[in-house]
């Protein structure tokens, strides 16, 4: 396995910074990983299941959203509406170098974003979600304690993972906003709902609700003991192993 960076615009114009895990002998297909609310591309879901799956014979490209990581621009004019169109861009720059991406894989924020790019992604033919929320504003109980002050001043700044962050009134909207029931409906393709019973930060009722609201072929993986963030030993190849092998006949190589 090798590691390819690669770089293409954000639909908001700065420049983001991606890795595309590349298979050592037969390639399986080709798929886009969409990383949590504020982890990145090197974050251990991102870069664990994207390597795992490469060693497996899928080509996997990870990239940082809009201000973080290696990307360029400002974390404060993000949203999830961004995120979905960007994941929607990296496909395309997936197909543009002849490796059109066929899997869709997602963790936590992540995961909500790839199901509604899903439809707008005409190569892909099936996707997975990684401890995923049902409702994207379901990621404000990570600021509820400034959202009063956001929604009164227009912006506040907001700690986490020992950084400080501007988050904006338009984050908050866009979240509220955004209702991703009739777009898992009509999502139109396969769909993998992977989530650990003991997630602590995203309930595992989200789970149950997005498989009701999906209709079939849909299938849905316990993953007991991994955890919201699946750092324990094995815990993201499990994951991948789990994924590579329920995503094999709806690859294209």
């Amino acid at each position: 396995m090798t590691s390819e960076t690669i770089q293409f615009p954000s639909t908001s114009g700065p420049m983001l910074a991606g890795v595309l895990e590349i298979p050592e002998g037969e390639v399986r297909g080709w798929g886009v990983f969409s990383h949590g609310l504020t982890l990145g591309k090197d974050s251990p879901a991102a870069s664990r299941i994207s390597k795992a799956l490469a060693a497996s014979g899928i080509g996997m490209l990870r990239f940082d959203n809009l201000g973080l990581g290696d990307s360029g621009g400002d974390w404060a004019d993000s949203s999830f509406s961004l995120k979905v169109a960007d994941t929607v861009a990296a496909t395309r720059v997936m197909a543009e170098r002849g490796t059109p991406a066929s899997l869709l894989v997602g963790h936590s924020f992540g995961g909500a974003a790839v199901l509604a790019a899903g439809p707008q992604c005409p190569d892909v033919r099936a996707v997975a979600t990684v401890g995923a929320p049902y409702e994207p504003k379901h990621a404000e109980y990570n600021f509820d304690h400034i959202v009063d002050l956001v929604m009164a001043q227009g912006e506040a700044e907001w700690r986490i993972g020992g950084r400080e962050l501007t988050l904006r009134r338009g984050f908050i909207e866009d979240l509220r906003r955004t209702d991703l029931d009739d777009v898992i409906e009509r999502l139109g393709k396969p769909l993998l709902i992977l989530h650990a019973p003991d997630d602590d930060m995203v309930p595992i009722t989200n789970a149950q609700e997005i498989f009701f609201a999906a209709r079939h072929p849909r299938s849905f993986v316990d993953l007991d003991g991994a955890g919201h963030f699946l750092t324990g030993k094995g815990q993201a190849a499990r994951a991948a192993r789990i994924i590579a092998g329920w995503a094999d006949s709806y690859l294209q190589g």
